[in-house]
């Protein structure tokens, strides 16, 4: 049986904002805790408002590792203010621009999860070429177009450590979903061509791909 969160995260995960539903919520989390036996961080890029990283938090807490997440917490393409996933409670009233980060704040804090998440505020890219850990886990749920979804694939995948996962979300193969899904979609086809990563589940849209070791 696949580890699950306790009724309380589950609770917080459904009441928090985002878009991830129950059932890849779930597969996500086992995911994280099979791959907290590596004693690796996990990592996670696309906070939004941390629905998600409740259950990245708590495999993390169970595990005895560090969960990480990394936004720069202005939304991504779908979120801004004309498109389906807008959300007018993410947009700071005296800027005029979304933020999400407030949001995240309380998510963590209602969750008591906060001891356990490290927050990377700004651009994934950026971050990441600073970067040199490797890593239990990477979950690519950030921007949906090709240069973003390339570029998180591009500058955290590597850093995947042998036996660990990558796991990407938004993966559509019909092209109906070119906006949503596409881009993830060949991020995940990229992954297993390289050689470096066989699939093991998909749940939904959640692809779990794990690193080949030697």
């Amino acid at each position: 049986m696949s580890p699950a969160p306790t009724p309380e995260i589950l609770a917080a995960f459904e009441a928090a904002k985002g878009f991830m539903p129950v059932d890849e919520g779930l597969a996500l989390y086992a995911a994280a805790r099979t791959a907290g036996r590596l004693g690796l961080p996990l990592l996670e890029i696309g906070t939004y408002c941390g629905r998600s990283t409740l259950l990245l938090a708590d495999a993390a807490r169970a595990s005895g590792v560090t969960a990480l997440t990394v936004d720069h917490h202005r939304g991504s393409e779908e979120q801004q203010p004309g498109w389906d996933y807008h959300d007018p409670e993410t947009v700071d009233p005296e800027l005029g621009v979304m933020d999400t980060l407030p949001a995240f704040r309380r998510t963590l804090r209602r969750a008591g999860l906060e001891d356990h998440v490290v927050a990377l505020v700004g651009q994934s890219p950026r971050i990441a070429r600073l970067w040199a850990t490797p890593l239990g886990l990477v979950f690519i749920d950030g921007g949906h177009t090709d240069e973003h979804a390339t570029g998180d694939y591009e500058g955290w995948g590597p850093w995947v450590a042998p036996g660990g996962l990558l796991v990407i979300h938004d993966v559509f193969p019909d092209p109906v979903d070119e906006f949503t899904g596409q881009a993830p979609y060949r991020v995940y086809l990229r992954a297993l061509e390289s050689g470096a990563f066989r699939e093991d589940s998909a749940t939904g849209s959640l692809r779990v791909l794990r690193r080949v070791e030697g």
